[in-house]
C-alpha cells in the first residue's frame, strides 16, 4: 500500500520463486500477533507449502504441476495455489485479527507477490502441508525481523519503504487532513483527530477571543493503544502551561515489553515542543505549545492511519472538519488592535508564500490581536516539510483569496525555485 494513486513498484521479473528470506519474513511477522489472531497459522502454513519452490525442490516441483498463473514463469502455477490458499486462510481469521499490524501487512504482502506472479483470483488452491516438529526456517541463520520496527518490517516484505499520511491542526484550529484539505475550523470541545485500532488523538477546544467563534485547541490527549509484544497501553496528555515530558504514569518509554523502546518521548525545548517517536507503528508525533494554544503534527503509516471500521468515521485527519464546523475567511471581519495590513506583513516575513498557512497566519493574527500566533503557523508548515516527502504536496492554495479557508483542497504548482529543487533531490 504506497501513496495514494501510487502503482505497484517494480518486481523482480519473469515470477522468481521467493527467496528463503522473503518467506521466512512471511512467517515472523506475526511474533506479535494477537492469541485470537490465527495470522501466525496461515503464515506457517503458506512457508510450508512453499518449501518446494526455494531451489531445492525437483523442476517437477517448480512448475507445480500445471495451471493457476497467467504466465507467471518458473514455479507461477505452484505458487499461486499456495498465495491463493494463504489468502483464503487470512480471509477466514479476518475478523478476529483486525486491528493486528501483522496481519494487514500479510494481506498487503499476499496482493503484491499475486501481482508479481501474475496470479488469477481464482483456481486451485494448496493441499494443506504436513505438520512437522520444527517451523520452516529454523536454524537458517537470517536474522528475525524486529516486530515492533514497523519501516523495516514492511521494507523486507514490499521490497519498497512504506507510504506515509501527514496530519495537521494549529492556530484556530486549522486542520490538514491527510487527503490534503484544509479547514479552519470552530469545533468547540472534545473532537477525535485519529481514531484508528492503533491509535486515538483528541483534541479539547475553546473559544479564542471572547465573542469570537473562532476556538483554539486547549487540551490534546493522546492514547498509543496496547500492542502484544511491543508496548504497553500508553496515554499521554497535555494542556496549555502543562506540555510533560513523559507519559501520564511517568514513563519515557512503552514499558517493559520487548519492544517497550520502540515508543518513546523526547523534548528539546521542555514545556514547549515534545517529540514523540512510535516506531513500532511508524508514526512521529509533534506538538507544540505557542501563543496559549496547543499544535499537533503527525507523520504516520498509511496502513495504520487507514485501519478503522465504519463506526470510527469521525475523525478530522481523515475528512477534515464537518461541514457545519468550518469557519469563512468572513471572519476575519472581528478584527482587534491589529490591521489586516499589520497581519499580513507580521505573517509574511515567516511565511514568504501565499498559501493556506500564510491565511491561516493573517486569519489568527486578526483574530486574536496576538502576533505570536504567527509562530504556530510557521511550525506547522516547517513540520509539513519536514514529513512530507513530495515537496509538491507542501504548500497548499485558496482557490480564491476571498472565499474560505476550508475551499483550500485544490493543489498549485510550486514556484520555480521549490520545483528546481524537488528535481535535484531525486
Amino acid at each position: 500500500m504506497g501513496e495514494p494513486g501510487q502503482s505497484p513498484s517494480p518486481r523482480s521479473s519473469h515470477g522468481s520463486p521467493p527467496t528463503l528470506s522473503t518467506l521466512t519474513l512471511l512467517l515472523l511477522l506475526c511474533g506479535h500477533a494477537h492469541s485470537q489472531c490465527k495470522i501466525l497459522r496461515c503464515n506457517a502454513e503458506y512457508v510450508s507449502s512453499t518449501l518446494s519452490l526455494r531451489g531445492g525442490g525437483s523442476s517437477g516441483a517448480l512448475r507445480g504441476g500445471g495451471g493457476g498463473g497467467r504466465g507467471g514463469g518458473v514455479g507461477s502455477g505452484g505458487l499461486c495455489r499456495a498465495l491463493r490458499s494463504y489468502a483464503l486462510c487470512t480471509r477466514r481469521t479476518a475478523r478476529t485479527c483486525r486491528g493486528d499490524l501483522a496481519f494487514h501487512s500479510a494481506v498487503h504482502g499476499i496482493e503484491d507477490l499475486m501481482i508479481q506472479h501474475n496470479c488469477s483470483r481464482q483456481g486451485p488452491t494448496a493441499p494443506p502441508p504436513p505438520r512437522g516438529p520444527a517451523l520452516p526456517g529454523a536454524g537458517s541463520g537470517l536474522p528475525a525481523p524486529d516486530p515492533c520496527d514497523y519501516e523495516g518490517r514492511f521494507s523486507r516484505l514490499h521490497g519498497r519503504p512504506p507510504g506515509f499520511l501527514h496530519c495537521a491542526s494549529f492556530g484556530d484550529p486549522h486542520v490538514r487532513s491527510f487527503h490534503h484539505h484544509f479547514h479552519t475550523c470552530r469545533v468547540q470541545g472534545a473532537w477525535p483527530l485519529l481514531d484508528n485500532d492503533f491509535l486515538f488523538v483528541q483534541a479539547t477546544s475553546s473559544p479564542m477571543a471572547l465573542g469570537a467563534n473562532a476556538t483554539a485547541t486547549r487540551k490534546l490527549t493522546i492514547i498509543f493503544k496496547n500492542m502484544q509484544e511491543c508496548i504497553d497501553q500508553k496515554v499521554y496528555q497535555a494542556e496549555v502551561d502543562n506540555l510533560p515530558a513523559a507519559f501520564e504514569d511517568g514513563s519515557i518509554n512503552g514499558g517493559d515489553r520487548p519492544g517497550g523502546s520502540s515508543l518513546s518521548i523526547q523534548t528539546a525545548n521542555p514545556g514547549n515542543h515534545v517529540e514523540i517517536q512510535a516506531a513500532y507503528i511508524g508514526t512521529t508525533i509533534i506538538i507544540r505549545q505557542t501563543a496559549g494554544q496547543l499544535s499537533f503534527s503527525i507523520k504516520v503509516a498509511e496502513d495504520v492511519a487507514m485501519a478503522f471500521s465504519a463506526e470510527q468515521d469521525l475523525q478530522l485527519c481523515v475528512g477534515g472538519c464537518p461541514p457545519s464546523q468550518r469557519l469563512s475567511r468572513s471572519e476575519r471581519s472581528r478584527r482587534g488592535a491589529i490591521t489586516i495590513d499589520t497581519a499580513r506583513r507580521l505573517c509574511k516575513e515567516g511565511l514568504p508564500v501565499e498559501d493556506a498557512y500564510f491565511h491561516s497566519c493573517v486569519f489568527d493574527v486578526l483574530i486574536s490581536g496576538d502576533p505570536n500566533f504567527t509562530v504556530a503557523a510557521q511550525a506547522a508548515l516547517e513540520d509539513a516539510r519536514a514529513f512530507l516527502p513530495d515537496l509538491e504536496k507542501l504548500h497548499l492554495f485558496p482557490s480564491d483569496a476571498g472565499v474560505s479557508l476550508s475551499s483550500a483542497t485544490l493543489l498549485a504548482p510550486l514556484f520555480s525555485g521549490l520545483f528546481v529543487l524537488w528535481l535535484c533531490i531525486q
